[in-house]
This record gives structure tokens, sequence and C-alpha cells, in this order.
């Protein structure tokens, strides 16, 4: 971890070698802790809140707050499953791949989300042909 504090892949050394590997690694698990700490966080408020409130207002007001705070940790117990897909790309060896092309996924697409598993290109074409399937 110390040798990778101030390290940042860069496209002069070969794409996925074992130090970016361990970068991306590493910068995943932290993003992985940091979701998991924050959802501690959220069930601790939420079994500790009063949910008894006299006001009928305050009570649809507290349930509307409760609904969006589980809306949100569903969808960062999504990202957990990602984070762990992309853990396991790096253990066999495809991570930073473009899953529709096996193309290396820019650094700088990585970089941004560590998640992705398609270039920005197959990505905008995947998004064109959702968007056609919806509009229809």
């Amino acid at each position: 971890m110390e040798k990778l504090k101030n390290y940042r892949p860069t496209d002069k050394e070969p794409f996925m070698n074992d130090r970016q590997k361990e970068y991306f690694r590493v910068k995943l698990l932290a993003w992985k802790d940091e979701i998991l700490k924050e959802s501690k966080l959220t069930l601790q408020a939420l079994q500790e809140e009063n949910v008894n409130h006299p006001d009928l207002a305050d009570r649809a007001s507290s349930e509307t707050d409760r609904a969006i705070e589980l809306r949100a940790r569903d969808r960062q117990r999504k990202l957990i499953a990602k984070i762990d897909a992309a853990l396991q790309r790096i253990e066999d060896n495809t991570y930073g791949y473009c899953e529709e092309t096996g193309e290396p996924i820019s650094l700088k697409r990585l970089e941004a989300r560590p998640i992705a598993t398609l270039s920005v290109e197959a990505q905008e074409r995947h998004e064109k042909r959702e968007k056609v399937y919806r509009d229809e």
C-alpha cells in the first residue's frame, strides 16, 4: 500500500502490469470499505431513530426520508456486487479490457470508474442501442 501512495498509472508503462492491477485492487477495496462503513452508519441511524411521530406530517416526512435512504443503500449494495466483480476480473487477468471488444479500457476511464467493463466507445454504442429500444 505504501508503495502505491503516490503512484498513478500511466500510458507509458505496459497496460495492466502488476503495479496497475494492485493500484486498482487497492482503490476498489477502499471504495468497498467506505460503502460498507456508510451502510453500517445508516443502519444504526435508522434503528436509533424514533419512528413514533405524533404528527402525521412528521411521520410522512420521516418515512419518505427512510425510503430515500433505503433506496440509496440498495444502489450501493448493487455497486458492491460490481466492485466484487471487478476484483474478480483483476484476479483472472481480464480487468481493464472491454467485455465487448477485448481492447484495453483507457486508464482515464478506469480511474474515473474503476468498475467499468466497456470502453468509452463500446459504452456509447450500448447507450445508443438502449435509447433506441427505449424510444420504440
